[in-house]
């Protein structure tokens, strides 16, 4: 890989979190901290439609977040790297301290509808 910049450094960042910033994405990898799940199971545990939950599964697996394992007819999602479990294991740490501030927040919002 190219050595990169630090505005596109910046950019690939932005896009990580991205993939977690969406609630969808988000409630499949908080499922997916206790282990693998096939696409049923995921759609159980989330409540989201089976067309929704692997359509985000697929965006998971095409950033690298997740990765997909074929044992007998099921197909299995896990975490590509225990790191992604980490960082949300230290996100819900920073949440329960500043939670106040993320819940009153009105920035966040008003941004992503300019997106």
């Amino acid at each position: 890989m190219q050595t990169l910049t630090s505005s596109q450094i910046i950019a690939l960042k932005a896009k990580l979190f991205r993939g977690f910033a969406d609630s969808s994405r988000l409630s499949i990898l908080n499922a997916l901290r206790k282990g693998s799940l096939t696409v049923g199971e995921i759609v159980k545990v989330t409540g989201l439609s089976q067309s929704n939950a692997s359509n985000h599964l697929g965006c998971l697996k095409d950033c690298g977040l997740v990765t997909r394992s074929q044992k007998g007819n099921f197909v299995y999602y896990q975490f590509s790297d225990e790191r992604v479990a980490t960082l949300l294991s230290l996100a819900d740490e920073l949440l329960a301290d500043a939670a106040k501030g993320v819940y009153e927040c009105t920035r966040y919002e008003a941004s992503e509808t300019q997106e």
